[in-house]
């Protein structure tokens, strides 16, 4: 046993060194020696879960490798992922927050590397993991936004707060029903238990300051028309007392925020593009209806008006809200600084960037609508 193990492992080595090279003849060459061993499957397979436990001590997380892995590899690299974090990821007694809703969109279990089931033969199987491998050896170290697996974690919350699911339940139905009008008014409801819930914990803050700091989250920002995307999740998170910076590379922006802040931003943004979304498809209907030909400037314009628009229907309604509590202002004034400055340490040397769109009046002009229509007030009528 010694001894083949011993072999099994040089063949690891050697088929590895394909991970570090640039030419294909490389990774077909380390392909044939894995086909050819059929005792290697079993340190292959261990190799990968090193790989994707290190990647873990460097930032990322199950969702992040999931969007690269979708984003520059096929379906059959992601089955193999999924099973490499599934197999991973049992072995902790507990997971840090938000890891399990991540493992929850796992692809459905695949048989891991080198033990294909349905598949043509060893060789293209091989070719698959060494060149998901190739990708996760080479993934740069990212800003941390949680523990990791196996630190040791903050006391377990007994379930989702009452407030959060009554902001999903109400985001449910707005995605859900066909009349405008009842959307605006459930997404208005949402924001406005957002504020309220903010004015909470400020009140609390204000009462017995609090060891809390800052943290974040990440959330995905998924082609096409990224930029809007990544604009309207902007301006959820400003006006709901936090900050987001986009990592264009990697398709997904951090969210610094207060704990009881960054669930219902991540809640109110997807529902928002949800619901964006929707009224742009009808739009474009409209418009092939009318003769008119809808083109990519159309949709990027849409959406572009459309994030512009409710950054700033956002951004006066926390005002509004907050308002209603002048003897609160300092200690949400406090708490906005402490976002700001955790921002700054976690994003040096973040920067501006431009606005990348081809201009389409209709298109924006109908996405301008459609964020008018989104309502955040409940007691205020859309604008013509």
């Amino acid at each position: 046993m010694g001894h083949e193990d011993g072999v099994s492992t040089t063949t690891i080595d050697k088929a590895f060194e394909a991970l570090y090279a640039s030419d294909d003849a490389s990774l077909d060459t380390a392909a044939s020696l894995l086909a050819a061993d059929r005792g290697a499957d079993a340190e292959l397979a261990r190799r990968g879960e090193e790989f994707v436990r290190t990647l873990w001590g460097r930032g990322w997380q199950p969702a992040d490798l999931l969007r690269t892995a979708r984003r520059d590899l096929a379906d059959e690299h992601v089955r193999v992922l999924a099973a490499l974090i599934r197999t991973e990821t049992a072995g902790y007694e507990r997971l840090p927050h938000r890891w399990q809703a991540q493992l929850d969109e796992l692809d459905a279990p695949d048989s891991g590397p080198l033990r294909p089931t349905g598949r043509p033969d060893r060789f293209s199987y091989a070719t698959t993991v060494l060149e998901l491998y190739r990708i996760l050896v080479r993934l740069p170290r990212l800003d941390a936004v949680g523990p990791v697996p196996g630190e040791t974690l903050p006391p377990a919350a007994a379930g989702e707060p009452r407030m959060l699911t009554r902001i999903r339940a109400l985001l449910a139905k707005a995605e859900a029903t066909g009349y405008p009008e009842e959307a605006e008014a459930l997404t208005a409801k949402a924001q406005e238990l957002m504020a309220r819930h903010s004015l909470d914990e400020a009140t609390l803050a204000a009462g017995a300051p609090s060891p809390e700091t800052p943290g974040a989250i990440r959330i995905g920002v998924e082609p096409p028309y990224e930029q809007a995307k990544a604009i309207l999740l902007d301006a959820v998170a400003t006006a709901n007392h936090c900050r987001a910076v986009w990592n264009e590379a990697y398709g997904f922006s951090t969210v610094v925020g207060f704990e009881a802040d960054l669930d219902p931003v991540e809640l109110l943004y997807t529902s928002l593009l949800v619901q964006g979304t929707a009224a742009m498809t009808r739009a474009e209907a409209e418009q092939r209806a009318g003769g008119r030909k809808r083109t990519k400037s159309f949709r990027q314009s849409f959406l572009l008006a459309y994030a512009n628009r409710l950054g700033a229907r956002l951004a006066t309604t926390s005002r509004r809200v907050a308002a209603e509590a002048p003897t609160l202002l300092p200690a949400l004034a406090s708490r906005d600084l402490a976002v700001t400055n955790r921002t700054d340490e976690l994003f040096p040397e973040t920067r501006s960037t431009r606005v990348r769109a081809a201009w389409d009046e209709e298109g924006w002009n109908h996405g301008a609508t459609a964020a008018d229509r989104a309502g955040l007030h409940p007691n205020r009528r859309p604008l013509p």
